[in-house]
């Protein structure tokens, strides 16, 4: 039976940076408890209605989940426990911003084993550039806050920013991983339709790094992260080692289940032998009324085809080192890859096929939408 990850979407930031696009509103100091109760019910009605087996990964996302004090956090934990059980050794990880590092402890207390830093860089012009509220010297700080508490430590950098240089980057990547950190989420600067970068970039505000710029540095990436002894084993993510990777992340990435709750929140179970797809309530007022009405958040359930469920697994699973199980794609599709098109990706040197799993190389890694496209025709 697939592995079960439990995701709680915490909406709330205390400023909204300007290339999220993320279901996210602004904290306004309102009592959290409607919204804790509205999870907590919501998490019970998955489980009523799917499956109550334990979950071996529970994620606090968002938004900014450390915003939350410890025994708020403390009731995400129990009620995932309570309504669904926490399988041994589950990894429980709290999405976490720098200026919130005063109260790791008190969630570390709470139950929380994985802090996800949201650094973003250690270059102070550019924290005002993606309008981050700390300094990369409040950064540094919390990381070792985190470290201090006895748990896992991963750390989120955004690279290909305006302006950047390769020699900036490899700088500012090669001071990341000597600190006290297992794993790096490292993502390149992406402008997203509906975000305040959108709109600049409309307006000649913003220049981001051109494609071929883009993938220069990548591949500088890789190659810092790989001598620091951090494996790439997705894309965006780097690990020291296997104990080392984001247990939650590959569930998704593998697709498994995962129960989704708190507004916006997406879910993917397995039910009666359907993949099951889940979307929540977007508008956190409105969440909170779904589950008063209804005892349930989601807005949508819709019984995903074969075929969409192939398109997922390709997509999802071309992202990792593992690459996509070809039984499993053909199961779920109904037919094989196409031979041809196969044979052509690996004749370019973009993927590996060795009968039992398809895989992208470093070349193919560039261009990993193009190739899912071409495999899934």
């Amino acid at each position: 039976m697939n592995e079960l990850g439990i995701y709680v979407h915490w909406p709330y930031c205390a400023a909204i940076c300007p290339y999220c696009d993320f279901n996210v509103y602004r904290a306004r100091g309102a009592s959290n408890a409607p919204l804790l109760d509205a999870v907590e019910a919501d998490l019970a009605a998955h489980a009523e209605r799917y499956t109550q087996r334990n979950a071996q990964s529970l994620f606090l996302g968002g938004g900014t989940p450390s915003l939350l004090r410890g025994e708020e956090v403390a009731r995400l934990i129990d009620g995932a426990r309570r309504t669904f059980g926490l399988a041994a050794g589950c990894e429980i990880t709290l999405e976490a911003n720098p200026e919130d590092a005063a109260l790791f402890a008190e969630q570390a207390a709470a139950g929380v084993n994985r802090f996800s830093i949201g650094a973003q860089a250690f270059d102070d012009e550019a924290l005002k550039a993606l309008g981050r509220r700390h300094d990369s010297a409040s950064a540094l700080r919390a990381i070792e806050a985190a470290a201090t508490t006895g748990q896992r430590v991963s750390l989120d950098l955004i690279y290909a920013r305006e302006g950047q240089s390769g020699e900036a980057w490899r700088a500012e990547l090669e001071q990341a991983l000597k600190l006290p950190v297992e794993h790096v989420s490292l993502y390149q600067l992406t402008i997203e339709a509906e975000t305040a970068f959108a709109r600049r970039v409309a307006r000649g505000q913003l220049t981001p790094p051109d494609q071929e710029a883009a993938a220069t540095l990548y591949e500088l990436t890789q190659e810092v992260c790989e001598a620091a002894g951090f494996t790439a084993y997705e894309i965006s993510n780097h690990a020291r080692g296997p104990a080392a990777q984001a247990r939650h992340n590959l569930i998704y990435w593998r697709s498994g289940d995962w129960i989704g709750v708190g507004p916006g929140a997406h879910g993917r179970v397995t039910h009666d032998g359907a993949r099951i797809a889940l979307e929540a309530q977007r508008r956190p007022a409105d969440y909170i009324d779904a589950v008063r009405e209804n005892g349930v958040g989601w807005i949508t359930e819709a019984r995903l085809s074969g075929e969409e469920a192939a398109d997922e697994l390709l997509i999802m699973g071309l992202r990792t080192h593992e690459g996509v199980d070809v039984e499993r794609f053909a199961a779920l599709r109904g037919r094989p890859f196409n031979a041809e098109a196969v044979a052509w990706l690996e004749q370019q040197g973009f993927i590996v096929h060795d009968g039992a799993r398809i895989r992208l190389t470093q070349a193919g890694r560039l261009i990993a939408n193009t190739i899912a496209a071409e495999l899934g025709v």
